[in-house]
């Protein structure tokens, strides 16, 4: 990526946030006094000194943090707010004035995080997660005609929120793929029931990233269950089919060093404990793990389900089906924006408990 710096490129700038919600050349830092979400902060100096720099979100309320038309990509997305809980805000993200969102997740999910309270550090190419909660997101976005950003809040309480997307306006490949990203969760998971991880995905494209939130709701090792990749008419059989949940995201032999669970984050893979105490292998234990197939993508020309089983041991060495809370965000591209995502849940089947 370096060496395409030294280039020169018909690529034009901008940037969308509450101090420029156009996005539009020259048009930054105008808010006055009587418009601004800081004016009383800023109240001695006026405009042009930070008059503007977030949103109220009100509980019920859907704000659009961007409303754009022409052609080109979101480049990179920031975003914090002061939210009382995870999952109160809802994103949607729309491309070529298609009626139904290509992103649809909680926030918090999206930027691979799912609980506000936690603060756990993720330093990835993808997203990174960063102090106190600064979410960033760098999978590229490209639209030919528009995009439009909304996010929902459906917690009690209002929200502040503060937000930049950095955009290029520039000519695409007529051959780019929209992004997408599709939140689920089950909780508690049936008995003996596969987790759906992504479902009926229909077009031309590529599968490049997971994030889990995972609830573990019985003693025992809970990551031997298997992912798999269901590729153009796959039916009974996968084409793809991994060894196990911790091999899928890139660690071994339970996350464990020392007889403790172990969190790491790099560039394409992470593991982050949330409700951790001493030891390993106990119930009421939740899970962020993430994977970002950037330089692996999963192809497929027509469809592509993904699943992923919960499975742990029980006696004399036999499998366990766990009937865990899990949740997961799937990331990927393709040629279509018609696929038909399940309707988002409501807060208390959000609510993480």
């Amino acid at each position: 990526m370096l060496n395409e710096l030294t280039l020169k490129k018909d690529i034009n700038t901008f940037s969308v946030c509450p101090e420029n919600p156009t996005g539009k050349k020259g048009e930054g830092a105008k808010a006055t006094l009587d418009k601004g979400s800081a004016a009383r902060a800023a109240r001695e100096l006026g405009q042009g000194w930070k008059v503007n720099p977030y949103i109220i979100v009100q509980a019920g309320e859907t704000a659009t943090l961007a409303d754009i038309r022409g052609e080109g990509a979101i480049k990179h997305f920031w975003i914090t707010d002061n939210a009382k809980c995870g999952r109160q805000l809802i994103l949607r993200i729309y491309f070529d004035d298609c009626d139904t969102p290509a992103v649809h997740a909680p926030l918090s999910d999206f930027f691979a995080n799912a609980d506000y309270n936690e603060y756990r550090q993720i330093s990835s190419l993808a997203m990174c997660y960063n102090p106190r909660k600064g979410m960033n997101c760098y999978f590229e976005m490209p639209y030919f005609k528009s995009f439009r950003v909304e996010l929902e809040n459906i917690g009690a309480t209002a929200a502040n929120v503060y937000y930049q997307l950095d955009c290029e306006e520039k000519k695409l490949p007529p051959n780019s793929l929209y992004f997408h990203a599709q939140f689920r969760r089950v909780n508690p998971l049936p008995y003996k029931s596969v987790y759906t991880i992504l479902d009926k995905i229909q077009g031309n494209g590529l599968y490049v990233g997971t994030y889990l939130h995972w609830g573990v709701k019985s003693n025992g090792w809970w990551g031997e269950g298997e992912i798999k990749f269901y590729i153009d008419g796959d039916t009974e059989f996968p084409s793809i089919c991994g060894t196990g949940t911790e091999d899928y995201f890139c660690g071994a032999y339970d996350f464990g060093v020392d007889g403790k669970y172990t969190e790491f984050s790099t560039p394409y893979t992470g593991l982050s404990k949330v409700g951790y105490t001493d030891g390993m292998y106990q119930s009421q234990r939740y899970f962020d793990m993430y994977r970002w197939h950037i330089t692996d993508p999963v192809y497929f020309k027509e469809d592509l389900r993904v699943t992923i089983q919960a499975l742990g041991w029980r006696s004399e060495e036999r499998y366990l089906p766990l009937q865990d809370d899990i949740s997961s965000v799937a990331y990927w591209y393709s040629d279509n924006l018609d696929d038909a995502y399940l309707p988002m849940l409501s807060a208390d089947d959000l609510e993480l408990i």
